[in-house]
């Protein structure tokens, strides 16, 4: 490893902690005298430039009984060795990555070692050792096909692992869901999504240190066909669909606190679980579900699209049938849905979604001829509470939407910036049609003076998060 490179000692003098990260280096090189230390222009997703140095060479690993060589590439960044490496495989052009547990779809490498950095407890040549041990148990790359000089065994392996739809040449992917929390509501969930038959596999990350309740016991004695209960958040990596029901609260704390409470526990987790899966559609169950979608959102980085909240889902499914069975039978041609923040300043709107009716335009405010009818189904709702089964249902109805591409539209929590005039960045319950790009909120309607003032009450109980 050359430290004397004109290049490499220009980067190093500006790195913050150098003496310790030469020692660091020096490690490295005797466990791995062939692996070379170059400078390079490191470019973040958000096109952040910077000098900085970079590990590259290969990690030698064993599968069924064969060795093999893996290329990585480590980017050192400048607080090194106190942060830890930003790692990735280097395929070759006859390489392709096989995305899993530990690899992302870019070549990104996700490890345990890497999320629980500490250093000086955490090292490079320890961070090597559990890449070749994880690699050795899954395998990252594999060898791309060509139109000859095909290894049959190689090609076999390839084919047995496609399934073609029946009348065509598509290839199905598995459809993965993630449950985080072993809690009522994630159990319930569980069960609810696995009912609906939506889902290839579903995982249950079920960690007693972000729930006041674990109940995966029962899951892990009678092993339900295609779940996988498990505490390590990379089980969830290729997730479709990540649904968060994880809750730390306590009866002792007071509601700020307890609002606190799960920001910090969600800073600890969806990071991760955006990175292990950064094509999901996050779906926020946790308490409070607006404020918590929001949270989710910042600290996800991801698109508004692909971040939504259980809102008022379940309300509007329920206010539509007391009205269409209970009260008139379905002679409204009419869905009810609810609007706004899960308090008491719901909002209620009328969505004819018959045949051939154009989506945009399909809300209308309640108006004074229908007040009364909603008036009475909404207290008729009042006594209706969210248990942790009906909240299970309404997980697995909206999951059901995206996953199928259902193109159907639900209340859930969204970014309401730009909606009938709201100006900030808030998250509120709101018509928007879910598919398997997430959701598209549907346009805002004219409001009547009571119901924007609850809509303007919501924001302004948002402000500032």
């Amino acid at each position: 490893m050359d430290f004397n490179s004109e290049s490499v000692k220009k980067v190093i003098s500006k790195y913050k902690f150098r003496d310790v990260a030469i020692e660091e280096l020096q490690k490295v090189s005797r466990l791995h005298p062939d692996m070379k230390l170059i400078s390079g222009i490191y470019t973040s997703s958000d096109s952040f430039q910077k000098d900085l140095l970079k590990l590259v060479g290969n990690i030698p690993v064993r599968y069924q009984g064969c060795a093999y060589n893996l290329p990585i590439l480590l980017w050192l960044l400048d607080s090194f060795p106190f942060t830890p490496p930003i790692c990735f495989l280097r395929p070759t052009s006859s390489m392709l990555i096989r995305e899993g547990k530990h690899v992302d779809s870019k070549g990104r490498i996700h490890l345990p070692g890497l999320h629980n950095w500490d250093h000086p407890k955490s090292s490079v040549n320890g961070l090597l050792a559990e890449m070749i041990a994880k690699f050795e148990e899954e395998p990252p790359l594999g060898t791309k096909s060509s139109a000859q000089g095909d290894d049959p065994n190689n090609l076999l392996a390839y084919v047995s692992n496609l399934t073609i739809n029946e009348g065509g040449n598509q290839l199905d992917q598995e459809v993965k869901i993630s449950v985080i929390g072993g809690g009522d509501l994630g159990i319930a969930a569980v069960l609810s999504i696995m009912a609906k038959g939506c889902v290839d596999k579903l995982v249950l990350i079920d960690m007693p240190e972000i729930s006041t309740k674990g109940g995966t016991m029962d899951l892990e004695i009678f092993s339900l066909p295609r779940v996988e209960v498990s505490k390590d958040l990379s089980a969830s990596a290729g997730s479709k669909v990540v649904v968060i029901t994880a809750n730390a609260w306590s009866d002792e704390q007071s509601y700020l606190s307890l609002v606190q409470t799960n920001v910090d526990m969600y800073r600890g987790i969806i990071p991760r679980l955006a990175q292990l899966s950064p094509k999901a559609v996050l779906l926020i169950a946790s308490q409070p579900v607006d404020i918590m979608t929001h949270v989710a959102w910042r600290q996800s980085h991801l698109l508004p699209t692909q971040v939504i909240g259980m809102g008022c889902n379940l309300d509007s499914e329920r206010l539509s049938h007391i009205i269409n069975i209970s009260l008139v039978a379905n002679s409204t041609g009419k869905q009810a849905w609810v609007i706004g923040e899960l308090s008491e300043n719901k909002v209620a709107l009328w969505g004819n979604m018959g045949p051939g009716t154009d989506q945009l335009q399909a809300f209308t405010p309640v108006s004074n001829s229908t007040k009364p009818l909603m008036d009475r189904a909404l207290e008729m709702l009042k006594g209706r509470g969210q248990r942790s089964w009906s909240v299970g249902l309404s997980v697995a109805d909206i999951i059901h939407s995206i996953v199928a591409d259902k193109k159907k539209i639900h209340s859930v929590t969204t970014l309401a910036e730009g909606w009938g005039g709201i100006g900030s960045k808030v998250f509120l319950s709101l018509p928007c049609i879910l598919g398997e790009n997430g959701s598209t909120r549907l346009p805002g309607v004219s409001l009547g003076s009571e119901d924007e003032m609850k809509l303007r009450e919501s924001v302004a109980c948002q402000q500032p998060l």
